[in-house]
């Protein structure tokens, strides 16, 4: 006769002896909640679309706002919370999709500043940037899916060394400021095309992850990796519009 009991059923001895309960003794508290453990779904696309979607939704609002308050302080806020958060949400093994959705936040603080700084100087610029993203993106996307891009460890590591070069020229501008000029408009465009090729190494990620059935929470690290090099591309596209207006508007005086 079957037992009702879960323990003493087929699946509950499997369950013991595929190492649910470790090494350690079974006592009777163990046998009565084995069957009620939660077990994470894998996780699949749609879930990291509705977590990308989710933050950016939550970057757009807290963007919109700080456009409107127009606050240095805010930037600042943003951009040392951000980085905090980065870190945090970078190293940490488990994902806490709380501090996802407060690097969102911060994000948005620093974007919709400085985007309302740049379009107080070019009119229609953030529209601009806005646009060019979204063609990178889906550009990207398009050639990472018929094949034509593809991550191999030569393509990673040769990203990997652009960025710790990038990440150093970065800091060094921090104090004598960004070339200006036709050298100024070619860092611009390599500094797009760093992040454009960035975007291509999530999908892998994200490809690999799914291939891999890593639990569903992944797909707020997912998101996040996402929306870290889109709002780095997002920057990018920025300055080189403002470099080449600036540029327009010098040939014009």
């Amino acid at each position: 006769m079957r037992s009702s009991n879960p323990v003493l059923s087929d699946r509950g001895f499997a369950r013991i002896k595929a190492g649910v309960l470790g090494n350690r003794e079974v006592d009777s508290r163990d046998l009565n909640t084995i069957e009620s453990r939660p077990t994470s779904a894998p996780m699949s696309i749609d879930d990291v679309v509705i977590k990308t979607a989710g933050i950016f939704a939550v970057l757009v609002a807290v963007g919109a706002f700080a456009w409107q308050a127009n606050n240095p302080g805010l930037a600042l806020v943003g951009l040392f919370g951000g980085f905090i958060l980065a870190m945090v949400n970078t190293f940490s093994k488990k994902v806490r999709p709380a501090l996802v959705i407060a690097y969102a936040a911060c994000q948005g603080l620093a974007l919709g500043t400085i985007s309302a700084v740049y379009e107080a100087q070019y009119n229609g610029i953030v529209s601009q940037a806005v646009l060019g993203t979204a063609c990178a993106f889906g550009g990207v996307l398009l050639a990472y899916r018929s094949g034509k891009i593809r991550v191999t460890p030569k393509f990673t590591r040769i990203m990997m060394g652009a960025l710790i070069g990038y990440l150093v020229f970065a800091v060094i501008t921090m104090f004598t400021g960004r070339p200006t000029g036709g050298l100024g408009f070619l860092i611009a465009v390599g500094a797009v095309a760093l992040a454009t090729m960035f975007i291509v190494m999530d999908f892998d990620q994200i490809e690999k992850a799914i291939a891999a059935r890593v639990p569903q929470e992944e797909s707020w690290r997912m998101a996040f990796g996402l929306m870290v090099t889109l709002v780095w591309l997002y920057l990018e596209v920025l300055r080189l519009i403002s470099i080449l207006r600036g540029q327009i508007g010098r040939a014009h005086v």
